[in-house]
């Protein structure tokens, strides 16, 4: 059953990315996204039903807003930008170096010890984005380039929020964290959405987009997420950073008729291995083996 749920999750999430392939060139980024997170914010308020939650709420309301900004309002929209020049299974394995900056910011800034399994995972994953975007920047379409750098600040800025709320919002149950996040993040951009909402009509189909990626995406997402967390731990929950990229690049293909190329099957494998390697997990695995 968590292997189940552990696929749906990387199904859905890896999704998002087609969503927001076809809703961002109508709503624009920021309107989007606001909508995004005010939708999971109303999905996940039950969070808050205790007493002993809202005492939580209350007393991390900075750290909340910093999580709720750096891993949501910011790498959102930066990703939701990057759709509009990238396609939706590029963008989703550009995604899955998040678990690289993490390692690089836990060792910077939180002065965490790196080993040299990490600092080789971290090469490893580098030359996957290299290879990965390769051909993409020698087309020289333009907006390109800045898509793709937004797409890996995107991930930076979930790096950080990783360390940080490891570190400020240790024992606040997950579902106060998942709620205040997607709350702030309405707050700081509810009223930039205003300013950048679309004069002209959306159709339905875009609006069932903002819906999927609002509740389905977002508010289901952290809930299974975090039903996974509670009953096979975290590390179990966070390898659906290596499936994600397998839906995004599936579901682009079949419903954008996206192509598939061999140097981007072969960037996502490198991007994956150096990540395994960052994150410890092929050390687990070959443990678990021998």
């Amino acid at each position: 059953m968590n292997l189940i749920e552990l696929f749906l999750l990387a199904a859905i999430w890896g999704a998002s990315f087609l969503f927001m392939r076809v809703a961002t060139p109508e709503f624009g980024p920021v309107a989007l996204i606001a909508l995004r997170v005010g939708i999971a914010a109303l999905v996940l308020m039950p969070a808050l039903r205790s007493a002993d939650a809202r005492s939580q709420f209350r007393s991390k309301l900075w750290p909340l807003f910093v999580v709720g900004v750096t891993n949501s309002a910011i790498p959102f929209c930066l990703l939701a930008y990057s759709t509009l020049y990238l396609n939706a299974g590029l963008d989703s394995v550009l995604n899955a170096t998040t678990p690289l900056w993490a390692a690089l910011i836990a060792a910077t800034l939180f002065q965490s010890a790196m080993g040299r399994a990490q600092a080789l995972g971290l090469l490893v994953g580098l030359a996957g984005v290299v290879v990965l975007v390769w051909d993409t920047l020698d087309a020289g379409a333009k907006g390109v380039p800045l898509a793709i750098g937004a797409a890996l600040l995107a991930t930076f800025f979930y790096g950080f929020a990783v360390n940080y709320s490891k570190r400020r919002l240790a024992g606040v149950r997950p579902f106060v964290v998942a709620f205040g996040s997607q709350l702030f993040a309405s707050i700081v951009l509810v009223p930039l959405a205003l300013l950048a909402w679309p004069r002209h009509g959306v159709a339905l189909s875009t609006w069932a987009c903002v819906i999927a990626l609002g509740i389905l995406c977002t508010g289901f997402a952290y809930v299974l997420f975090f039903r996974l967390v509670e009953h096979v731990g975290s590390a179990y929950a966070a390898s659906v950073t290596f499936l994600i990229p397998i839906f995004g690049v599936l579901w682009g293909a079949m419903f954008l008729d996206e192509k598939i190329t061999p140097r981007m099957v072969l960037g996502c494998a490198t991007i994956l291995v150096g990540t395994a390697l960052a994150t410890g997990k092929l050390r687990s695995m070959w443990a678990r083996a021998t």
